[in-house]
């Protein structure tokens, strides 16, 4: 089966995005196949590259990015949530005349065509958070 999934909270707000990481890793695990994972909303954060997490926590920007990697998965950052919440990639923060960028590898900005793409080519779409 198809799966996509839409991220929409921040990794140190809920446990949602570590509920979506396991459910992604099991849905693997099981060889399904995970169409795109979408952050959106407050989810933009999972993409944070500065993010510092304590020591005692997980890492869950990294822990995607190795997800990511591994599977070959279509992480994708709503642009415009990104951009409010003040996670850019470097075209993003030169063109908004930023001093830095601060979008993880890995991940990449689009719209919520994205989003709706997704759900046209899944089986299911499955969202944490919200």
């Amino acid at each position: 089966m198809k799966f996509s999934l839409a991220i929409y909270s921040a990794p140190h707000s809920t446990q949602s995005s570590s509920s979506a990481l396991r459910f992604a890793k099991a849905l693997l695990k099981q060889g399904h196949e995970i169409y795109r994972v979408f952050f959106y909303c407050d989810g933009v954060q999972n993409s944070n590259a500065i993010a510092a997490p304590p020591q005692d926590e997980t890492d869950l920007t990294s822990e995607w990015q190795a997800l990511g990697h591994q599977h070959q998965l279509d992480l994708v950052v709503c642009i415009a949530a990104a951009q409010r919440r003040g996670v850019l990639n470097q075209r993003e923060a030169e063109r908004l005349e930023r001093p830095a960028a601060n979008l993880a590898g890995g991940f990449e900005l689009a719209g919520l065509g994205q989003l709706t793409d997704a759900v046209a080519n899944s089986d299911r779409l499955i969202t944490f958070g919200g």
